[in-house]
């Protein structure tokens, strides 16, 4: 398996299913399918826009969040209990079927 399929939910409930290479990041792979996802660092851990909120029955076999993405995700928009940084998740072959909510907003500290 070189792909896995990932569900993309944006605010207004519109799903987004699109075919993505193991390796890549979720932010990656948001930004090659027109996925709005900010990223305002590029994938760099230096913000929060990143933040989505994963499924809960994916959110468990993640790797755990390291101390620096929880720092970021503190400064999240619309936090949850399922919260991570697109750019932190590593698509695995794990992840297949996995499905990511695009919160409706995000607090980039650059610009706000």
């Amino acid at each position: 398996m070189s792909t896995v399929t990932i569900h993309f939910i944006d605010a207004d409930g519109t799903k987004k299913t699109v075919q993505a290479p193991i390796g890549l990041s979720v932010l990656e792979v948001a930004h090659q399918n027109g996925v709005d996802l900010e990223g305002a660092c590029e994938g760099s851990l230096a913000c929060s826009t990143c933040h989505v909120i994963v499924d809960e029955g994916f959110y468990e076999s993640l790797p755990e969040a390291t101390e620096d993405e929880e720092d970021m995700l503190d400064l999240a928009f619309g936090l949850t209990a399922t919260s991570r940084l697109g750019c932190q998740i590593i698509l695995s072959p794990e992840m297949d079927g996995m499905v990511l909510k695009v919160p409706s907003a995000t607090r980039n500290m650059m610009v706000d």
